[in-house]
């Protein structure tokens, strides 16, 4: 064997071993899921006396929402004179005066409701939400995010718990109102229900930490002051906030079975955008926090669960390197023995791959009747997650190497039903060079495939077609959806 040859298994089967340990570490957190069935968290014992509540609602250029997201919350029941109302808006464009208006008209209903308008973006929503904190008035903080639809008994359902005077945090589930929209949907639905259902249920249940999503929550106001509260020298405020609080001793709840709908993006690059903040934010909390974390006198057990969440998106960077090094891995082992690859490289990626279908199959089933039919959308799931690589690595080196960044939001349109469109609408995302090597990555698994299948090394292609779908989907759609609207975005300006 050639030293280059040995260099390139080296590498290929490092790579793939650090992959299978993560993928392991998905079974582990089904594992203590089911372990810890029983430790679901019952209803709130009953208050004589309710708290009063503040709820903050941080929107930037909503304009499509931001009427539907004010309309929900002031229809949360709970009592008037015990209820703040903040509407943090940093906008730009037409969504303050939407804003403004729908705040007036609230405020003439008898509702305590406000609207901070911040002239400049310092710190962006952990800015916006610092300087909230010190005028609200609640002993206690909701938090919602634009495109989300709070129910009437949230406040109901959540404030009862923090009866218990450890108790920082209770996180509800997030839910989708739009995840028959479209392939993108249903796929983005699946992802969150695994990372909610098992992530959030296996960790809390288990007595390690967890994080507030950012929305859809409520936080009591002494533990953020406590644990130094919003900073924004991360993209993943609300991540760096839960580890600090949980640091400092701080217990947090999460109540799977309160469901709060959101909108998930209908676009590519809004999704992909998304990936990216959250995948760089995190990777920031890391260099923050984990050292810490693991220098602290906490269980061991918790400390190695945080390593595994905190570290989880250096994986993209490792799916990148993978990428590049399967063809010519195959290549070699071809050459020594197909026998060998089939007994060491399947069972390999089979570590890596079976548990992440294995993860989202429990997590539908923990929660859909129908969780039958939607196993036919676990490969995509797979290769959609196979396929944020180019994307999340972008976001692993930039937070390695680079600033804190800009936060850029997701873009929501209002969409609820398949009768909405989004095309034409503002707040379009795009993504100039990424897709382009995206689309480059899945013809070169197009041409892996062709090379598996000329040379009879069928075991190998389930995994390849993986990549290869994952790659052209997400460069695909992107540019797509990118130069497609620019097309109906210009017509009328042609017709003119």
């Amino acid at each position: 064997m050639q030293p280059y040859e040995t260099l390139i298994l080296v590498a290929y089967f490092f790579v793939l071993s650090i992959l299978g340990i993560y993928g392991w570490h998905r079974y582990y957190l089904v594992y203590e899921y089911m372990k810890n069935k029983d430790k679901v968290p019952g209803p709130p014992p009953p208050m004589t006396d309710l708290p009063v509540v503040t709820i903050q609602l941080p929107i930037f250029n909503e304009m499509y929402v931001v009427d539907r997201l004010i309309d929900a919350v002031c229809d949360i029941e709970y009592p008037k004179d015990k209820l703040e109302i903040q509407v943090l808006d940093d906008s730009t464009d037409e969504t303050r005066a939407i804003a403004d208006m729908a705040v007036q008209r609230f405020g003439a209903l008898g509702f305590d409701i406000v609207y901070l308008h911040r002239t400049d973006r310092t710190g962006y929503k952990a800015g916006a939400l610092d300087a909230a904190m010190k005028v609200a008035k609640g002993e206690f903080i909701a938090i919602f995010d634009a495109d989300f639809v709070p129910t009437p008994d949230f406040l109901m359902r959540t404030v009862g718990y923090f009866q218990n005077p450890k108790v920082a945090l209770v996180q509800a589930r997030w839910g989708h109102i739009n995840q028959d929209y479209s392939l993108l949907t249903k796929i983005q639905s699946i992802l969150l229900d695994g990372h909610f259902v098992l992530e959030h249920g296996g960790r809390n249940r288990a007595g390690c930490f967890f994080n507030f999503n950012g929305t859809a929550g409520v936080w009591r106001r002494t533990a953020i002051d406590d644990a130094g509260g919003w900073q924004h020298d991360t993209l993943t405020e609300d991540l760096d906030l839960s580890y600090r609080a949980q640091l400092r001793g701080w217990q947090f709840l999460f109540l799977p079975h309160l469901v709060t709908p959101a909108e998930v993006p209908v676009e590519m690059n809004a999704f992909k955008s998304q990936q990216h903040r959250w995948a760089k934010g995190s990777v920031q909390t890391c260099l923050k926090v984990l050292p810490a974390i693991l220098a602290s006198d906490l269980p061991r057990k918790v400390k190695i669960e945080a390593f595994f969440h905190l570290t989880a998106n250096f994986n993209y960077l490792l799916m990148c390197v993978l990428s590049v090094l399967m063809f010519p891995a195959m290549w070699v082992r071809y050459n020594m023995g197909w026998t060998e690859m089939l007994l060491i490289d399947v069972p390999l990626f089979m570590a890596a791959t079976a548990s992440v279908a294995n993860f989202y199959l429990v997590s539908q089933r923990e929660l859909y009747p129908d969780w039958k039919s939607r196993v036919k959308y676990l490969p995509i799931v797979m290769s959609i997650g196979i396929g944020l690589a180019v994307n999340n690595t972008k976001a692993v080196f930039e937070a390695l190497f680079g600033g804190p960044g800009e936060f850029a939001r997701t873009a929501k349109y209002g969409i609820a039903n398949n009768k909405d469109g989004w095309q034409g609408k503002k707040y379009h995302q795009s993504m100039p060079i990424q897709p382009f090597v995206e689309v480059a990555l899945g013809l070169y698994f197009t041409a892996t495939v062709v090379y598996a299948l000329a040379n009879g090394i069928y075991g190998t292609l389930p995994f390849l077609v993986l990549f290869q779908f994952g790659f052209l989907y997400t460069g695909v759609m992107s540019l797509l959806q990118q130069f497609g609207d620019d097309v109906l975005v210009k017509a009328p300006q042609i017709a003119k």
